[in-house]
């Protein structure tokens, strides 16, 4: 759709210039009348032909910025659109199939500007997450903060490379990978960023996918005082679905539980109590904010992360919410910041019918310690989607 814009702007920004080359006399035209709505002196044309110029130049420039992925863009081509606009409406016999164009690319510019809002809403949303976080490097994690845990939990976190380090007090990290609905629903590759407030236990995640390659699909899903919102816009106009409530709740609540993985100092956080089940496996209780979760941690031999299972609300597409087994298996590991982490896996419910695995998820950059004044990011494309009919849940949903 890029592609096809940023097309769109440069083939309608170059026709344009005939209306500049007409009065001037730089090009024979005999297909055009040089007719306008109403009469023009010869220093008003001349006045029109400058205005042809500078709509070619605004419209051109707006696709080279489109094609660059360039923030602004449709800010441009709106100015490049009304001058257009007004010019086709003036020169209406000979210019009058060039609304056409306009009217696509309005379109596109309120598709664009809803999805610029979306993202300034999010955006926001992290700000106010990290602002929330106490300034201040966190407690120096020491051997003797392990002693308590059961045994995996202590080989987790010794093989991790917490020890000596600081308790993460806020992480920020990039994501891609495949999410589907249901078995029979085509995969759609997605991009995700996602901050966390560790002290707060709270965290702000915002995906981009497209269906069909087409439709973009905005998601944002929330943890902000034990309260779960999953968002999903199309098109940043149509809203898809506006999740809350308890069972929201428990369910982002375990998100956040399953997603510590990649911080893993928060396993010490007072809000989270262990309970040995083996040699392999404890039980973490997250209690925060009036509401409490459960799940399982499967630690290897080597220390690291294998899986998390939990009983989380299952809402099938026009279903009815039921608990199903809810697993996290990792699949790669991959040290940053010094920390080793869960790099690959995925999120699978298993149901009665038999499993459904829904997210291939991908860490591609992780930071921890973010400053609250951090720099907006460039918009950064999802990948070209793959076939699909339903709109993404939220990552471990």
């Amino acid at each position: 759709m890029r592609y096809a814009v940023a097309a769109l702007l440069a083939a309608h920004g170059l026709l344009h210039l005939l209306g500049f080359l007409k009065p001037f006399g730089l090009a024979r035209l005999e297909g055009m009348t040089g007719r306008s709505l109403v009469p023009l002196s010869g220093a008003a044309a001349s006045a029109v032909g400058v205005a042809w110029l500078a709509a070619a130049v605004v419209l051109t420039g707006a696709g080279a910025l489109r094609l660059l992925e360039l923030k602004g863009w449709w800010w441009l081509t709106a100015f490049g659109v009304v001058l257009s606009q007004a010019l086709i409406v003036l020169m209406w016999h000979d210019a009058k199939v060039g609304t056409l164009a306009n009217v696509l690319l309005a379109v596109a510019v309120v598709v664009a500007a809803a999805q610029a809002r979306f993202a300034g809403r999010v955006e926001a949303e992290a700000r106010a997450l990290l602002r929330a976080v106490p300034a201040g490097a966190g407690d120096v994690v020491g051997l003797a903060d392990l002693e308590p845990l059961p045994a995996p939990i202590r080989r987790w976190l010794g093989a991790a490379g917490v020890v000596g380090r600081p308790r993460v007090r806020t992480v920020r990290l990039l994501q891609t990978g495949q999410m589907r609905l249901g078995r029979n629903s085509g995969w759609l590759n997605v991009a995700a960023e996602q901050y966390f407030d560790v002290p707060g236990a709270a965290f702000v995640w915002s995906v981009k996918t497209k269906l069909f390659d087409v439709l973009p699909l905005l998601g944002r899903d929330r943890l902000a005082g034990g309260h779960g919102n999953m968002l999903i816009v199309a098109a940043g106009l149509v809203t898809v679905a506006n999740g809350t409530g308890a069972k929201i709740d428990q369910g982002t609540q375990l998100r956040y539980l399953a997603e510590l993985v990649w911080f893993p100092s928060a396993a010490l956080e007072p809000y989270v109590r262990w309970q040995p089940l083996d040699d392999h496996r404890a039980r973490a209780t997250l209690t925060k904010d009036g509401t409490t979760v459960s799940a399982d941690f499967t630690i290897d031999d080597r220390g690291r992360f294998e899986s998390l299972t939990a009983q989380r609300w299952y809402s099938p597409p026009g279903g009815t919410p039921s608990l199903q087994t809810w697993v996290i298996p990792a699949r790669a590991w991959r040290r940053f910041d010094g920390v080793e982490v869960p790099s690959q896996g995925d999120a699978v419910w298993k149901l009665p019918d038999g499993d459904l695995d829904y997210f291939r998820w991908r860490i591609s950059h992780l930071e921890h310690d973010v400053p609250s004044t951090f720099e907006a990011q460039p918009d950064r494309p999802p990948a070209p989607a793959t076939q699909g009919l339903h709109a993404p849940q939220a990552a471990h949903e």
